[in-house]
């Protein structure tokens, strides 16, 4: 059942029709549905994820989980040419 949205904002419709235009080759419907599901998407990436909390991941005594696992730095960060 379709639902009728007014926006009468002047700077609001004029976003929407510059969105419109580059991103849905004009369709302002399509512009705002597009805004909506990423929104929506953006505020669900919000909650924490595994790990991302205190005392949900356990580790042996001694480990550090932010130190970096390499040793030496790796050949493409430094900069220098490989012999190949």
């Amino acid at each position: 059942m379709p639902q009728v949205v007014t926006i009468n904002r002047p700077d609001v419709v004029a976003l929407i029709e510059a969105a419109a235009e580059k991103l849905t080759h004009g369709n302002k419907t399509e512009a705002v549905a597009l805004a909506m599901k990423t929104l929506l998407e953006a505020d669900a990436r919000t909650s924490p994820l595994f790990g991302a909390h205190r005392g949900s991941v356990r580790t042996l005594p001694g480990v550090d989980l932010t130190r970096p696992t390499l040793e030496t730095e790796p050949d493409a960060q430094s900069g220098r040419e490989l012999e190949h």
